[in-house]
C-alpha cells in the first residue's frame, strides 16, 4: 500500500512537473513567435517604404518624360505653324505685288482708253460735220438733176432699178448656162478621176515566198540524225511529204524543195517539229507528218472561210473555200496569190461601186479569179480555164464563171464584170513592190524623185514617202522666202511631170519653217 501510494505521489509530481514544463515551453515559443512577427512586420514596413519611394521616383521620372515630350511637341507645332505663317505671308506678299502690277497696268489702260475716247469724240464731231455737208451737197445735186432730166427722184430711181434688173437677168442667164456647162464637163472629168483613183486607192503588204524553204538547225550534228542510218530517215521524210531534202555544206540549214507549196509547208513544219522533239526515226516521222498534214488542212479551210468572211462574201462552196485557202501557200512572181486575190476583190468592188455595178458579185469574181492556181500544177490547162471550170462545178453564177475565164483575154468579147476583174488584176500585179521585177523600177523612181528635188537651190532635205506618192521638201529658211517656196514647188512639179513616168499622182509638199530659240537665264 505504501509502495502504491508512493508511486501515485511520484506520478502526480511527474504530471505536475510535465504540465509546468509544457507551460514554460509554450510561453517561450510564444515569445519567439512574437519576436519573429515584430521583426517580419518591421521588414515589411521597410520594404513598403522602399517600394513607395521607388514608385514615387518612377512617377516623378514619367512625369518629367511626359512634360519633356509635351514640350517638344509644342515646340514642333510652334515651328510648323511659324513656317506655315511665313509661307502664307510670302504668298500674300506675292499676290499683293501681282495686284499692284495689275493695278498699274489697268491704270495705264484706263489712261489709254481715255485718250482714245477723246480722239474718237473729236473724229465723230468731224464726221458729223462732213455728213451734214455731204447731205447738203446731195440735196443740191438732186434738185439740179430733177431740173435737167424733168423727172422726180422716185421716177429716176424706178427707171434705174428696172434697167438694172433687166441687165442682171441677162447676166444671170448667161452665168447659169456657163455654170451648167462647166458643171457637166467637171462631172465627166471627176467621174473619170474617181474611176482612176479607185484602182489606186487599195494598197497592202505582200509576202515574198520562194520555191524552196529553209529549215534552220541547232547544229550541224543534227544533219546526221536527219539522214539517219544508211539514209533511212531522209528517205522516210521525202516519201511521207513528197519533197526533196537538200543537205549540203550550208551551215546549220536544210533546204526543202517542191513544186507544191502545200507539201513544202507540211515538210517544213514536220521537220521543225522532229528537230524540236529530238526523236527522229521512220515511225515517228510518219506520225508527225500525218498530224502536220491534218493541221495544214485545218489552216487551209479556216483561211478560206476567214478571207471570205472578211471580204463579205457568203455561200461559197466548201471546196472553193479549200482551194482559196491553198492559195496562201502559192506565189506568182514572188507575189502571194491569196493576198493578190484579196487585193483584186477589194479593187473590183471599188470600181463596181463607181460604175454602178453589183459590188458583191464583183468582189466574188475578184476573189475567185485565180482559184485555178491552186490546181494548175496538178491539172492540165491554164489557171483561168481551170478556175472557171471548178467555179461552175460548185455552183457559181455564169457571170462570175465568165469573168474568171476571161480575166486574161484581150477583152473584145468580155463583159463589164470581166473587164473590172481584168483591170483590178493588172493593177494588183503592177503596183510598186508587188513583184520582184517591179521592185528595182519602183526603187529607182523613189531615188529619181529625191534627185529631182535636190537639184534645186535652197533645198535642205527631201524625203520620198507614201510609197512614192508624196515627196516632202524642207527648204532653207534664210535663203528662201514664202514666194520662193511657192515657185519652187511649181518648178519641182513641172520637172517631175517632164522626166518621170508614174501611175496616179505625186503630192509635192514644200516646208519652210521659222525656228526661234533662246535661253532662259
Amino acid at each position: 500500500m505504501i509502495g502504491y501510494g508512493l508511486l501515485s505521489v511520484i506520478v502526480v509530481i511527474a504530471i505536475a512537473a510535465g504540465v509546468g514544463g509544457g507551460y514554460l515551453l509554450r510561453i517561450r515559443i510564444s515569445r519567439k513567435l512574437l519576436e519573429s512577427s515584430e521583426s517580419l512586420s518591421a521588414r515589411i514596413v521597410e520594404e513598403a517604404k522602399k517600394e513607395t519611394e521607388t514608385i514615387r521616383k518612377e512617377a516623378i521620372l514619367q512625369a518629367k518624360d511626359y512634360l519633356l515630350k509635351a514640350k517638344n511637341e509644342l515646340e514642333e507645332e510652334s515651328r510648323r505653324k511659324k513656317t506655315e505663317y511665313e509661307r502664307i505671308d510670302a504668298r500674300l506678299q506675292q499676290k499683293e505685288e501681282t495686284l499692284d502690277k495689275r493695278l498699274d497696268v489697268l491704270v495705264q489702260k484706263e489712261n489709254s482708253i481715255e485718250t482714245r475716247e477723246k480722239s474718237l469724240i473729236a473724229r465723230e464731231t468731224q464726221l458729223a460735220e462732213k455728213n451734214r455737208q455731204a447731205e447738203i451737197l446731195v440735196s443740191e445735186r438732186q434738185q439740179q438733176l430733177e431740173k435737167v432730166a424733168g423727172l422726180s427722184m422716185e421716177e429716176a430711181r424706178q427707171q434705174l432699178v428696172d434697167s438694172m434688173i433687166t441687165a442682171a437677168r441677162g447676166e444671170a442667164a448667161s452665168t447659169i448656162r456657163k455654170i451648167e456647162e462647166e458643171a457637166r464637163r467637171e462631172a465627166e472629168k471627176r467621174a473619170h478621176e474617181i474611176l482612176a483613183y479607185a484602182v489606186q486607192r487599195y494598197a497592202s503588204d505582200y509576202v515574198a515566198e520562194n520555191t524552196v524553204s529553209v529549215v534552220n538547225l541547232p547544229s550541224d550534228e543534227m544533219k546526221g540524225r536527219i539522214i539517219g542510218r544508211e539514209g533511212r530517215n531522209i528517205r522516210a521524210i521525202e516519201a511521207a511529204t513528197g519533197t526533196d531534202l537538200i543537205i549540203d555544206d550550208t551551215p546549220e540549214a536544210v533546204v526543202l524543195s517542191s513544186f507544191d507549196p502545200v507539201r513544202r509547208e507540211v515538210a517544213k513544219r514536220s521537220l521543225e517539229r522532229l528537230i524540236s522533239d529530238g526523236r527522229i526515226h521512220p515511225g515517228r516521222i510518219e506520225d508527225v507528218v500525218n498530224k502536220v498534214r491534218a493541221e495544214i488542212d485545218t489552216v487551209i479551210r479556216e483561211t478560206g472561210e476567214r478571207v471570205a468572211f472578211d471580204i463579205g462574201i457568203h455561200d461559197i462552196h466548201p471546196e472553193l473555200l479549200n482551194l482559196l485557202g491553198r492559195l496562201k501557200y502559192r506565189t506568182s512572181f514572188s507575189q502571194n496569190v491569196l493576198e493578190h486575190s484579196i487585193e483584186v476583190a477589194h479593187l473590183t468592188g471599188m470600181m463596181a461601186a463607181e460604175v454602178g455595178a453589183n459590188v458583191k458579185e464583183a468582189k466574188r469574181a475578184g476573189l475567185l479569179h485565180d482559184i485555178g492556181k491552186a490546181l494548175d500544177h496538178e491539172i492540165e490547162g491554164t489557171h483561168a480555164a481551170i478556175g472557171a471550170e471548178y467555179a461552175k462545178k460548185y455552183g457559181e453564177s455564169d457571170r462570175v464563171v465568165q469573168a474568171i475565164a476571161a480575166h486574161h483575154d484581150d477583152g473584145r468579147n468580155n463583159t463589164l464584170l470581166g473587164v473590172l476583174v481584168q483591170a483590178a488584176d493588172t493593177l494588183s500585179a503592177a503596183r510598186p513592190g508587188a513583184r520582184k521585177e517591179m521592185l528595182e523600177t519602183y526603187v529607182k523612181r523613189l531615188t529619181d524623185l529625191e534627185r529631182i528635188a535636190n537639184s534645186f537651190n535652197g533645198v535642205d532635205k527631201c524625203f520620198a514617202i507614201q510609197a512614192g506618192r508624196e515627196i516632202r521638201i524642207l527648204v532653207e529658211n534664210e535663203h528662201t522666202s514664202d514666194n520662193d517656196a511657192v515657185m519652187l514647188c511649181r518648178d519641182i512639179i513641172n520637172k517631175i511631170e517632164s522626166e518621170l513616168t508614174y501611175p496616179g499622182q505625186i503630192k509635192v509638199t514644200v516646208i519652210r519653217e521659222m525656228r526661234v530659240s533662246d535661253y532662259a537665264k
